[in-house]
């Protein structure tokens, strides 16, 4: 099946969105449904004892799932997350990690997910399931008044 945007759309999706521009993302690959980011280390991501904070690893999950969700609803799409769950597997330690998300089912209102945060040789760090809401674009209609004469 045909994207919906191509992978140059996502890279500027990624890199005009403020609240991505911290963590250095960077889009690896795309598929139907699916989007693997470069999250290149940086030592700011660090926690005291040297471990990758957990934060990070669930904003990798959550914009790598909203790029995947683009690639099936294209660029305009305004879906946003609604539920979240993180296992934390494996510790992250001063090196570069990858995460995947890929749409499981996109429904009418909710998209259904998952992400996994693996290392370059490919130890699972963390795993995600994602819910994403998809807003409401139909006219709003008003509730009739019942007539109390």
């Amino acid at each position: 099946m045909a994207l919906a945007v191509t992978k140059t759309t996502l890279r500027r999706l990624l890199s005009e969105a403020p609240f991505t521009r911290v963590y250095g993302f960077k889009v690896h690959s795309v598929a139907d449904g699916e989007c693997t980011l470069h999250v290149p280390f940086q030592s700011a991501f660090e926690r005291p004892g040297g471990l990758v904070s957990g934060p990070v690893f669930m904003a990798a999950a959550d914009v790598a799932m909203w790029l995947a969700i683009v690639t099936k609803l294209g660029s305009a799409d305004m879906s946003v997350t609604a539920k979240m769950t993180t296992a934390f597997l494996n510790a992250g330690r001063q090196e570069d990690f990858y995460c995947t998300a890929k749409v499981l089912k996109l429904g009418t209102r909710l998209i259904y997910g998952t992400a996994e945060c693996v290392t370059r040789k490919k130890k699972l760090l963390t795993h995600h399931t994602l819910t994403y809401i998809r807003p409401d674009t139909s006219p709003r209609h008003e509730v009739p008044q019942l007539n109390t004469s």
